[in-house]
């Protein structure tokens, strides 16, 4: 069976940087409660005349760039969001339009903080079973349109952004570079993470959500390593949901992988929801912190309360 590899990523963030100073004059918090609680210093914010596809073509049009691929080359289209505001036509449908594809396949993936690497492994599964030969995957979230800005305890949080990859099959009797995917749910903790209501809006246990991180998260963590044949220590690169510097840091600790860059764009970007893995491994890529080749673990985890994560090769 053919296996599948990303071939490029690309990212993209709204141009206004709202920082802690600035929420410190719009809630009763401060600099210093938002940095030693979640490390977050800024966060981009989208403007009411950017929405979600917008944000995501902009990501997928820098990831078909560096492919060097036209949209008309894309099979599949899929987008893992939790903010879209219409139930059809989907953000992937809107996307495909925007970039002027002429008939992919499109389909958007709900798994709010763990919707990237849920969509990547279906991405990968569809390429290995034949059902596509170059997918574009984008994770895309407009989080500001979904939070109460009188709760400091979420409006701190969030950001808005985009990232994507293009997947594509690799050459018959190559390696394969995406690993098999480490994927599952805690349903009875289905609540601690919420974007309910009408109008629908982001809460959650924070508490719950860390003490799970923080116990179960090596564990699963290890196993998607395992999965791919790799020690953690044979990672160049961790790059995790990044929502709050205060999971991330020791979770990559006690993974044990002492020898990777450990993305820690949540300081900049905030909690992107399902943009955060691949906007920050695509900044990885930008910056040469990782380099062609390299195994990068990327994992997910948030809402429902779901989880996934696999090895890749770096493009």
């Amino acid at each position: 069976m053919i296996g599948s590899r990303i071939v490029a990523v690309g990212h993209y963030q709204p141009a206004r940087v709202l920082t802690n100073e600035d929420l410190a004059g719009m809630v009763d918090t401060s600099d210093e409660w938002i940095t030693s609680r979640v490390g977050i210093r800024t966060r981009h914010i989208a403007g009411p005349d950017e929405p979600v596809d917008e944000l995501a073509a902009h990501a997928a049009a820098k990831a078909l760039a560096a492919a060097g691929r036209t949209p008309a080359e894309i099979d599949l289209v899929l987008v893992a969001t939790s903010t879209a505001i219409d139930r059809s036509p989907n953000m992937a449908a809107r996307v495909a339009a925007r970039l002027g594809m002429p008939g992919p396949a499109v389909m958007d993936i709900n798994v709010v903080c763990a919707g990237f690497t849920h969509a990547l492994a279906t991405a990968d599964h569809a390429v290995r079973a034949g059902g596509a030969g170059r997918v574009l995957v984008i994770g895309a979230d407009k989080m500001t349109d979904v939070t109460d800005w009188t709760d400091r305890t979420t409006c701190v949080l969030v950001g808005d952004g985009a990232g994507a990859a293009v997947v594509e099959a690799c050459a018959p009797g190559a390696e394969a570079g995406i690993g098999p995917v480490l994927w599952g749910s805690v349903p009875e903790m289905g609540h601690a993470v919420r974007i309910e209501g009408t109008p629908p809006r982001f809460a959650q246990e924070g508490q719950s959500v860390y003490r799970w991180a923080a116990t179960q998260l090596p564990v699963v963590a290890r196993q998607a390593c395992e999965k791919a044949g790799l020690a953690p220590e044979d990672l160049a690169g961790v790059v995790l949901h990044q929502a709050n510097l205060r999971i991330i840091e020791p979770l990559a600790r006690r993974l044990g992988a002492v020898n990777a860059v450990v993305a820690r764009d949540v300081t900049d970007s905030g909690n992107t929801s399902a943009a955060s893995i691949p906007l920050a491994f695509s900044k990885l890529v930008e910056q040469g912190a990782v380099t062609t080749g390299d195994p990068v673990l990327l994992f997910g985890f948030g809402g429902n309360l779901s989880y996934a994560g696999q090895v890749v090769r770096c493009p």
